[in-house]
């Protein structure tokens, strides 16, 4: 698996600069840049000075407000994530992630406990940015045709969001994982904590220098989650607090996935550190512009 931090680092500074995105791009604490006076000591006039502080932070450490996101608001607008929800419980109605996404201008389309028939699916992904796919608590759903629906979506370049949960929350998430990248999810770690930034000697925590991570500095892991299994295919993105790899992301050829073990963060404790923030960044960065350019705006069909 990967864990060379470093070309993360320079993958972010090189990024090149899209309209969608914001100058905070990348940058996990950003700072803001202001005029103030002061008393010079030795002729006691007053003069002004440049000087560059630490954005305000929230209550949780994370720079506030939606200028310190990855992309603009409004910057999708029109495009639609499709979301596959086959775990459905009664805090559980997607809202919050909704109105995150409606943000950036991205409309939801969401199938719930059932996926659709898979040539329904091909064809509502065809009007589709990006898919979203929940894995249940119950058994598996997708089946092999939806699978090559799937796949096919993806090898296109489109960004497919991968989420389970603790076991036995990812039966179709490894299905999907599988599928698209020879990966899988197994276990059940007591989560419930925040980490901030992995760096230096640290085991949990969030990768820095990351178009993922951008304006993230601490970010709640969900309640209970399920460990990445080792591989050579995903990079690391976020380590739980005991730390166990709970989302790793693929980034090759064209192709943009996130595989986690963590879907709880969707519903449970949305307001803890940083969720919104980074489903906003997640749905921006799986839109792949550095791929499409500014014809990704012509990719989605507006479904509802």
């Amino acid at each position: 698996m990967k864990t060379t931090l470093m070309p993360l680092f320079l993958l972010a500074l090189s990024a090149p600069a899209f309209a969608q995105y914001t100058p905070s791009a990348g940058v996990n604490a950003p700072t803001v840049t202001a005029r103030e006076e002061y008393k010079d000591d030795r002729t006691g006039e007053t003069r002004s000075r440049t000087v560059v502080r630490p954005a305000a932070k929230d209550g949780y450490g994370n720079a506030q407000g939606n200028q310190y996101d990855l992309a603009v608001d409004g910057a999708f607008e029109g495009q639609t994530v499709a979301v596959l929800q086959l775990y459905v419980d009664g805090q559980f109605d997607f809202a919050a992630p909704k109105a995150a996404l409606k943000e950036k201008g991205f409309n939801v389309v969401r199938w719930l406990r059932e996926p659709p028939p898979a040539k329904e699916l091909s064809a509502a992904l065809e009007k589709s940015n990006q898919l979203w796919v929940i894995a249940d608590c119950y058994g598996r759903h997708l089946g092999e045709a939806h699978l090559a629906a799937i796949k096919k979506f993806f090898d296109a370049g489109h960004g497919v969001y991968i989420w389970g949960d603790n076991e036995p929350c990812y039966d179709d998430a490894n299905a999907v994982g599988q599928a698209l990248l020879g990966v899988k999810m197994l276990g059940n770690v007591p989560g419930d904590q925040t980490v901030g930034r992995r760096e230096g000697k640290a085991t949990a925590g969030l990768i820095p220098g990351h178009l993922l991570t951008t304006g993230l500095e601490n970010i709640y892991e969900g309640i209970t989650i399920a460990t990445i299994q080792p591989n050579e295919v995903l990079t690391p993105l976020i380590y739980g607090h005991e730390g166990n790899l709970v989302a790793g992301f693929y980034d090759r050829g064209g192709k943009r996935a996130v595989f986690d073990g963590g879907f709880t963060r969707l519903y449970y404790k949305w307001d803890t550190a940083g969720t919104g923030r980074y489903v906003k960044n997640a749905a921006s960065w799986l839109a792949n512009v550095e791929r499409f350019g500014d014809k990704v705006s012509k990719l989605a069909g507006g479904a509802k």
